[in-house]
């Protein structure tokens, strides 16, 4: 890749990781800075997440996958699966609490989380949604927490979208159940917002079987030599569709044998 578009590559992760930082909103990137194919838009993730990860967002530990199911991609209207980073400040355990105004326009989506076991980074073959199970140490209710970092995110190209960690914000995690005798397709799950229910789906609503989404990321991420470790956690995608929050809401999941989680936007 030539010098010219690496320094685009650059400042499109400045403009994007100084606007995060500085809580300000974005429009679409100008067209000399955006991205125009996906493989552009995670090396610009990448970017903005060595940039955050200086600036106090720690470490990553973890995925999330968006669009993975029908009432996300309708609803987004994108129809492929989209990667993005989790960092450790943004990780909360059972039951969150976190501050409103620390968002620009919050929303909360309802979750499958598995934790690896081991390191992914095979490159003598792909990742299938068989293969993918050994490497999965347990699995986990979870709340991601998205938020609208754009002037309108629907004049947004889906490649810019990815570039800022496809509005990926931090999580919730629920308690840790081993993978054994758990079947992920058939577990229903639902979400109440102030004790209202607002949403529900079930396991095989991501990408037909939520390992299929874990073998989408790996592949793509030894692809990209970015390969998934051991220790980390991945967000499969969002049983129910987007619900955006205001101040003073809980929000309250609840999945089939994987338990509760919760967050209370203050």
């Amino acid at each position: 890749m030539g010098g010219k578009k690496q320094l685009n590559l650059e400042a499109a992760a400045s403009i994007i990781s100084s606007a995060r930082i500085n809580k300000t909103k974005l429009g679409e990137i100008k067209k000399d800075y955006r991205p125009t194919e996906e493989n552009e838009s995670y090396l610009i993730q990448n970017l903005v997440k060595n940039h955050l990860g200086q600036k106090g967002y720690g470490d990553q530990v973890g995925y999330k996958i968006g669009c993975t199911t029908p009432v996300m991609q309708k609803y987004l209207n994108i129809h492929n699966p989209c990667a993005g980073v989790i960092f450790e400040s943004t990780v909360q355990k059972n039951f969150g609490q976190t501050k409103h105004n620390d968002y620009q326009y919050p929303g909360v989506e309802c979750e499958i989380a598995v934790s690896l076991s081991k390191d992914m980074n095979k490159n003598n073959g792909l990742y299938t949604e068989a293969s993918v199970v050994d490497y999965v140490d347990s699995v986990m209710a979870a709340i991601e927490i998205v938020d609208d970092r754009w002037d309108n995110y629907h004049n947004v190209s889906t490649p810019t979208l990815i570039a800022d960690n496809f509005f990926g914000a931090g999580c919730v995690l629920g308690n840790r159940n081993k993978i054994t005798d758990i079947n992920l397709n058939s577990i229903n799950g639902y979400m109440k917002i102030n004790n209202k229910i607002v949403g529900s789906g079930t396991g095989k609503d991501i990408m037909g079987n939520p390992f299929k989404a874990l073998a989408w990321l790996a592949n793509l991420n030894v692809t990209a030599g970015t390969p998934l470790s051991s220790g980390q956690f991945v967000l499969l995608g969002s049983i129910v569709e987007t619900k955006w929050v205001n101040k003073g809401d809980l929000v309250e999941i609840e999945i089939d044998e994987l338990g509760k989680a919760s967050i209370e936007f203050t």
